[in-house]
């Protein structure tokens, strides 16, 4: 039976840092989609202004004309890549899997303590919602992983609580 707690609570660990890594990347996407909402938003404001201005508009009004078009492409380009409604699913699932992460980093520490049919219990039900946390998935681009894993590896999310303290053994706990 012990065997079989331990494979659990290495289970959860595994899952712990699969969602690590996907809220991780997802919080970076979601950063550069606000990026490219705000510049849909803004752009066209800047480019109206400018078109508008007397001195361009009595000087060269072709150029006048252009930035006018091209600030009347802005909503439209927005409108049909739906940036909105990405940044809400993005930041709804990046929360999804930072709030598993906690979950099966607890079910792994605290729920380990207990007897291991209350362990595989609260697994399930913990891979239950990691399914449907998966199931409305959206593909995630590679380049915000690999900024994920980068941030990750260089110890942005480890607490200093996790670390080994002289007074432990070199497995991090105490003796």
């Amino acid at each position: 039976m012990a065997d079989r707690k331990a494979e659990i609570v290495r289970e959860c660990l595994r899952q712990e840092e699969s969602c690590l890594y996907t809220s991780t990347a997802l919080y970076h996407w979601l950063r550069s989609v606000r990026f490219w909402n705000r510049a849909f938003i803004v752009t066209p404001i800047i480019l109206g202004g400018l078109a508008s201005y007397g001195a361009l508009k009595s000087q060269s009004p072709v150029i006048a004309a252009v930035l006018t078009l091209v600030a009347g492409f802005f909503p439209a380009i927005y409108d049909s890549l739906k940036l909105k409604g990405h940044a809400d699913d993005i930041a709804r699932q990046a929360a999804q899997f930072k709030v598993l992460q906690d979950r099966f980093r607890q079910a792994a520490r605290i729920g380990a303590i207990g007897d291991t049919a209350a362990l595989e219990t609260e697994f399930n039900a913990l891979m239950d919602r990691m399914d449907d946390a998966r199931s409305g998935s959206l593909a995630i681009p590679a380049k915000f992983f690999t900024k994920a894993q980068a941030q990750i590896k260089g110890g942005d999310y480890s607490f200093t609580v996790d670390e080994p303290k002289a007074e432990d053994g070199p497995t991090g706990r105490a003796r």
